[in-house]
């Protein structure tokens, strides 16, 4: 009986887990080396340790629970495979990221039965938080959480008495300028806590309401605890200079907010305790079932009784088993033939790019390292044009070859806001470009800052499509990627200042002029360009 259940499982592991290896290595070999070596997700290096916790401190009740074939298995598989081609067509890490999940719980949910697997559910679903959000989704939500921070960062400052000017993700105190970049931005602090909200609210017995009040205050929580170092940072700037703001302090100083804020959550439940209390209300209780002596003493019995009534024969028949095993053999079988490579059209180099447009002049400029290594472009131009009796425009034209697997364009409207400048106006306008039969729309946005005015077009380049919205941008990667095995694309920026004596229409026609001048060598330097 006992070597049954142990053949059953063994078998069971090695052909599920050689297949889940063939099918996933490349995809955790990136999650773990690259995607959990960035700072705002090194603390995943630590949950595959809860998630095995978790899973140890329900073994008791595992094993008491018999083990039933079951088709709903099918309900996780199949979602899970589709994602997987997803994933690998499109070149979308986060795709294979959840795909992976989904497959585990379909083998689980089909090979032990719904109800055992209801005893693992929590263990699967803290398992979640081992994957980063998608890129477009973590750039937009580290922006608008750096500048949460910035803004109640100043405030704080303000409040203990320093002088200090928020331009953007600068703060400026007047002897130095702080940046609030993405180590500050708050992510790095909101998902850990809003994971340990989760695993504190689980071992909280009491009343729904308390222990959902437990989870999401870690949201407020992470962005308050965050504006508090940050403007710790600015007070203590005077005394310690630049450690303060980096190095071992800086990090150090992180990791006594983290446990301050877990402080915060046990003092939470110290009142909420106190709040239409319950007779079996506590904190920290043993989780699990009770089970009987003979149980303890033997955890497989209600393994081993149904598992004794099939013979190895009949077991490698099952149904369920060669039908799901199948699936994933065909899957990977697929795999190793279909080529997913893309196909990356040759394009001119951006530093040739005409200097001369029309009556415009234009002067080269150069990124900064840092940008560049940020915005991960292919190829980029920035050029201020310039001609006589007229404002400037600055050109700014980023190409991606690919925009698979973690690489995605930065849209201006997280960019320049981080800067100071404040978008009054924005919406879209149609440029009709000479020559042609209809007009394309773009961005158009008013930007303000101090007394400073300025007027800013931008689109995206898209194989032949002219795109403003940046969720659009990425439903047609990932169409294109299954159809074309093309994800190349570019963001088109322009921007003119306005004078103090100068109407915004004057602004507006000067741009789209330019575009008309720009647009043969869009044309040339960008693959599939419509103008």
């Amino acid at each position: 009986m006992m070597s049954l259940v142990r053949l059953r499982t063994m078998v069971q592991g090695f052909l599920f887990g050689s297949l889940l290896v063939t099918l996933y290595y490349s995809a955790y070999v990136r999650l773990i080396g690259y995607d959990w070596a960035r700072e705002d997700y090194n603390y995943c290096y630590l949950i595959p340790f809860v998630v095995l916790y978790l899973i140890w401190e329900k073994k008791d009740k595992w094993f008491i629970e018999a083990s039933v074939l079951s088709w709903g298995g099918l309900l996780a598989l199949l979602p899970g495979i589709l994602l997987f081609w997803i994933g690998e067509l499109a070149g979308e890490f986060f795709a294979l990221y959840i795909s992976s999940w989904l497959v585990v719980t379909g083998l689980l949910w089909g090979q032990v039965g719904g109800k055992k697997l209801k005893i693992m559910a929590f263990p699967l679903f803290t398992a979640l938080f081992l994957f980063p959000l998608p890129t477009f989704i973590n750039t937009k939500l580290t922006f608008n959480l750096k500048l949460l921070s910035s803004e109640i960062g100043i405030k704080l400052i303000q409040f203990f008495g320093m002088s200090a000017y928020r331009e953007g993700n600068i703060i400026d105190l007047g002897f130095t300028q702080l940046q609030v970049v993405d180590a500050c931005s708050g992510l790095r602090y909101l998902i850990p806590l809003f994971l340990m909200g989760v695993l504190v609210a689980h071992y909280y017995r009491s009343a729904l309401w308390k222990r959902v009040v437990i989870v999401f205050s870690s949201i407020p929580l992470s962005i308050i605890t965050n504006s508090l170092r940050i403007a710790a940072t600015a007070l203590l700037y005077p005394f310690l200079g630049r450690a303060a703001a980096e190095g071992f302090f800086h990090e150090f100083s992180g990791w006594v907010i983290f446990m301050a804020s877990f402080g915060v959550m046990l003092f939470e439940i110290w009142i909420l305790r106190r709040i239409m209390p319950r007779p079996d209300e506590h904190f920290m209780g043993k989780q699990g079932a009770s089970l009987t002596s003979a149980e303890k003493d033997h955890p497989e019995l209600a393994e081993t009784i149904p598992s004794a009534m099939m013979s190895a024969r009949a077991f490698f028949l099952q149904p369920q088993f060669v039908v799901f095993l199948s699936l994933l053999v065909i899957t990977a079988g697929v795999h190793s033939v279909v080529d997913v490579r893309e196909k990356q059209p040759v394009s001119r180099p951006f530093n040739t790019f005409p200097l001369h447009v029309g009556e415009w002049e234009g002067t080269r400029q150069v990124l900064d390292r840092m940008f560049t290594d940020t915005l991960e472009f292919t190829d980029y131009t920035l050029i201020n044009y310039a001609k006589r009796n007229s404002p400037p425009i600055n050109l700014y034209v980023a190409y991606y070859e690919s925009q698979r697997k973690g690489k995605s364009i930065h849209s201006p409207e997280t960019c320049l806001p981080g800067s100071g400048w404040c978008f009054t106006q924005a919406g879209t306008v149609a440029v009709l470009l000479s020559g042609g039969n209809q007009p394309f729309s773009v961005m158009r946005a008013l930007m303000e800052k101090n007394d400073q005015k300025q007027l800013v077009y931008f689109w995206f380049n898209e194989r032949g499509r002219t795109l403003t919205n940046a969720y659009e941008m990425k439903i047609y990667n990932l169409l294109d990627a299954l159809t074309k095995r093309r994800t190349d694309g570019a963001l088109i920026r322009v921007i003119t200042p306005i004078s103090s004596l100068e109407r915004v229409e004057d602004a507006d026609r000067r741009l789209q002029s330019f575009i008309n001048d720009i647009a043969p060598a869009l044309n040339e330097f960008i693959p599939g360009s419509p103008a």
